[in-house]
């Protein structure tokens, strides 16, 4: 079976298209169009040619930056606005002649990486993206887990927990809230920490640098982030306790997260114990495209 994944992103849309073993058999990234019905006809356009090449008719999958409402059946909080309050996946299937799946693409992220990834086998794996923003998505047996309201694994946008009094009312979050995870654990969020310290750094590569280099304001900077992602993770692990968590984005790069977080969790997971594995990603920018494809796995 051939199964077609699409990551539409705010710059670029990408079209993979892998075989029943999920190995990559044809890959295009473009431009994304910042209007509605032209990103529908990029879509539409790299499905065919992916199908014309490899001369089959594959299931279609798509990743995006918000969720089709349950309710209304509209795309709604997508940070690629232009497709918010459309019906995206009848649209896609309309012009496709197919059922088209939509998820969000940190779910997308998760189920990549539960599938054939670094959580390859696991049955709950929690995706973490930390990178400009923060995402996070849940995979259960190698699907996604949506809930009710579609909603399931926005952790970012929940209060930063055990705040001290230094961080309480601190910052303030795109979605309307102060103190959301997001805006302290992203890599803007740390970014914005080394800047209030005294540092300069226009980007999380180049703290990350800084961080790796050894520069003391850096690193100090970097143990209170692990100490925040800590608090941030605990708060999933005493609710969904999943049986591994997955990083990716930017910050998952730095490879000290890896030693440093294992260690910090334990002082705020109930009981005082925490064995569970948080370990970077295997497919990098590439797992949500392939998440989106496996969203038809069997």
């Amino acid at each position: 079976m051939l199964r077609i994944g699409i990551d539409l992103g705010g710059t670029k849309t990408e079209v993979v298209a892998l075989n029943e073993q999920g190995e990559e058999l044809f890959r295009k990234r473009v431009a994304t169009p910042k209007e509605y019905v032209a990103t529908l006809d990029v879509i539409e356009a790299l499905v065919f040619e992916a199908e014309s090449i490899l001369n089959q008719t594959g299931t279609v999958g798509i990743g995006i930056p918000g969720v089709v409402s349950p309710f209304s059946g509209l795309v709604k909080n997508a940070n690629s606005t232009w497709i918010n309050g459309h019906p995206l996946d009848i649209d896609l299937g309309r012009r496709l002649s197919r059922e088209v799946k939509v998820a969000n693409d940190a779910n997308c992220f998760a189920v990549s990486e539960a599938i054939d990834g670094a959580a390859a086998g696991e049955f709950i794996v929690f995706g973490v993206i930390l990178g400009t923003g923060c995402g996070a998505g849940i995979a259960i047996n190698g699907k996604v887990h949506g809930g009710q309201n579609r909603i399931a694994g926005e952790w970012g946008h929940n209060p930063l927990p055990w705040m001290d009094t230094s961080e309480l009312n601190s910052t303030h979050c795109f979605c309307g809230n102060n103190d959301c995870i997001e805006t302290f654990v992203s890599g803007t969020g740390l970014v914005r920490d080394y800047k209030l310290a005294g540092g300069q750094a226009e980007s999380g590569m180049e703290l990350s640098l800084k961080i790796e280099a050894g520069e003391k304001l850096a690193r100090l900077v970097f143990e209170r982030y692990i100490d925040r992602l800590a608090r941030s993770l605990a708060h999933v692990i005493n609710i969904l306790d999943p049986d591994m968590i997955v990083l990716g984005g930017g910050i998952s790069n730095i490879d000290e997260i890896y030693q440093l977080l294992p260690k910090a969790l334990p002082k705020y997971v109930v009981g005082g114990e925490c064995r569970t594995p948080v370990v970077q990603n295997m497919y990098g920018g590439s797992s949500g495209v392939r998440g989106a494809a496996w969203l038809w796995q069997s």
